[in-house]
């Protein structure tokens, strides 16, 4: 067994275990490798091993991995900022984007979503803590935005995500989780949504505890951050 394929399992088998622990199915829950800053060759190593869904954070080096893979199946999804120039390239190279904050980009995504293809999944990034350097949705904004984006073309609204402010505590941090879960709830009104992507490597237990459908894993598969080539 390879280092990444043991990675894998054990994040995998921790995954398993927060299900079981609050009475979830663990097949409801995705597992979103986070490779950002992470080689071509990474990716190929948890492929192989059975690993579908990565995530990416900038264009220009997703872009680069991506004409490396094009052989893969890979599922790819935008999780990082998206500015209004880049809307084209990600509406035409990913299946999901995690990170919608307003909705002239949600705009630009539907616009720009080549007819060919499916909707592109699309989930709006809610702020959960008051944090200035953090982009995001209000609370109070979400069902205006939710109403306006549901209505587009070419786009399927899942869901919420957020990255709540770093807690070492889980019961912080189930709490902060919470508010989303109860978000998605209340817009269910307006539009059905099944999708929380919520918990990283530090919290994931407490994602899953409190709903979280797709939890996005970087530093517990990959190691430890590395320099960025390119964005």
């Amino acid at each position: 067994m390879t280092d990444n394929t043991h990675q894998l399992a054990t994040v995998k088998m921790q995954i398993e275990h927060a299900a079981q622990q609050y009475h979830r199915a663990s097949s409801d829950i995705t597992l979103l490798a986070v490779s950002k800053t992470k080689p071509a060759s990474a990716i190929t190593d948890f492929y192989h091993a059975g690993q579908r869904a990565f995530g990416e954070n900038y264009l220009q080096e997703a872009r680069e991995k991506q004409q490396l893979l094009a052989d893969l199946d890979i599922e790819w999804h935008f999780i990082g900022p998206i500015q209004s120039n880049k809307t084209k390239d990600i509406a035409e190279h990913f299946d999901w984007v995690h990170s919608v904050d307003r909705l002239k980009i949600a705009k630009r995504l539907s616009q720009q979503r080549p007819t060919h293809l499916p909707p592109l999944n699309i989930c709006i990034q809610v702020i959960i803590d008051e944090e200035p350097t953090k982009s995001g949705a209000t609370l109070k904004e979400l069902p205006a935005l939710v109403e306006a984006i549901s209505r587009l073309p070419q786009i399927t609204l899942r869901g919420l995500m957020a990255i709540p402010a770093k807690k070492d505590d889980i019961t912080q941090q189930r709490t902060a989780f919470a508010k989303l879960a109860q978000a998605n709830k209340n817009l269910a009104t307006i539009t059905p949504l099944d999708t929380l992507s919520m918990g990283m490597s530090g919290d994931m237990e407490a994602a899953i505890a409190e709903g979280a459908t797709i939890v996005r894993v970087g530093s517990a598969l990959f190691g430890a951050r590395t320099t960025i080539i390119s964005r």
